[in-house]
């Protein structure tokens, strides 16, 4: 087995930076910090902290503890990272759990990321007293749920998982996960 064959596609979900102004971690940065830590073909969409990269198979909690160390050290402040394999990421794309939500100009999909699988503290599906958020369902340490931002904000949700669950987490847009996706082909 050559060494090319041994290595995995990982994606690492940055919490929290390049958020209004705060804590900001410019790309090119990232990447040749991530590169300085031996990882190769590093690939970022959009500044929010999303990091394709490949590495030789190591545990997803090592990888997580380097990396956010490594960027805590290089950027000076505290960086939670999470990461999933690229495959993983492929086959919730492929399974589309979205399928059956009519989408229209003011509905949001998200996928909500825990690095623990969740306790959940609602009964899923659960949907907020107004109606505007819905948590569909809980699997393989994350959440999917939909917003209406016609009715909420955002932040209103991710209060509701924080306060609900644990801050703990990342959330991505459903077309995010599409587009990194598509990254690992």
């Amino acid at each position: 087995m050559n060494k090319e064959s041994q290595k995995s596609v990982m994606i690492a979900f940055l919490r929290g930076i390049n958020v209004g102004g705060h804590h900001k971690v410019p790309m090119a940065e990232l990447k040749t910090t991530l590169a300085g830590m031996g990882f190769s073909g590093i690939k970022t969409l959009l500044n929010s902290g999303n990091v394709v990269f490949t590495t030789s198979p190591t545990e997803i909690a090592t990888l997580e503890k380097q990396i956010a160390d490594t960027l805590e050290k290089q950027f000076g402040f505290p960086i939670p990272v999470l990461i999933r394999k690229m495959e993983d990421i492929q086959r919730l794309v492929k399974k589309n759990p979205f399928k059956d939500i009519d989408v229209h100009k003011d509905i949001r999909l998200y996928v909500t990321f825990f690095k623990a699988a969740p306790k959940n503290s609602v009964n899923l599906p659960w949907v907020s007293p107004d109606g505007s958020f819905q948590i569909l369902s809980s699997e393989d340490k994350m959440l999917l749920s939909v917003l209406d931002v016609s009715q909420a904000k955002t932040t209103d949700a991710m209060n509701v998982l924080e306060k609900n669950y644990t801050k703990d987490i990342t959330t991505r847009n459903w077309n995010t996960l599409v587009k990194i996706s598509n990254l690992g082909e």
